[in-house]
């Protein structure tokens, strides 16, 4: 599929396609006329680029995590080592650090809000 196409069915913009293609996180191939050509396979490798870019991983940990995924089509990945386990694992603790952080403002803004309510029926 063209890049419009990938663009299209994956949410993403053409330029962020073109980034990820310079980061080394996707790969397409070339038609004769110099188009980038992507597999199915790229749809879902996007998705999962855009959910570990959410997550605030940088391109660089990404493109070393990438290996380690299986992509829908069941491309071979390779095992993952004990320095990049550690390093998942110290994300995937910032990004819980994150979780309750929100919570915590969320419950702040719960509180201001019950607040802010009972006084406006107070005073009427």
């Amino acid at each position: 599929m063209r890049i419009g196409e990938l663009a299209r069915r994956s949410g993403v913009s053409d330029r962020s396609l073109r980034y990820y293609e310079a980061q080394g996180l996707l790969a397409s191939e070339r038609t004769p006329g110099g188009q980038r050509d992507f597999g199915e396979w790229a749809v879902d490798r996007v998705i999962r680029i855009q959910a570990l870019y959410a997550a605030g991983l940088t391109s660089k940990k990404i493109a070393r995590l990438l290996p380690c995924l299986r992509d829908r089509d069941g491309a071979p990945s390779e095992i993952a080592t004990p320095r990049l386990v550690e390093e998942l694992h110290a994300e995937r603790e910032r990004i819980d650090r994150t979780i309750a952080d929100l919570i915590r403002s969320r419950d702040v803004l719960d509180e201001v809000i019950s607040t802010a309510l009972s006084s406006a029926f107070t005073r009427r």
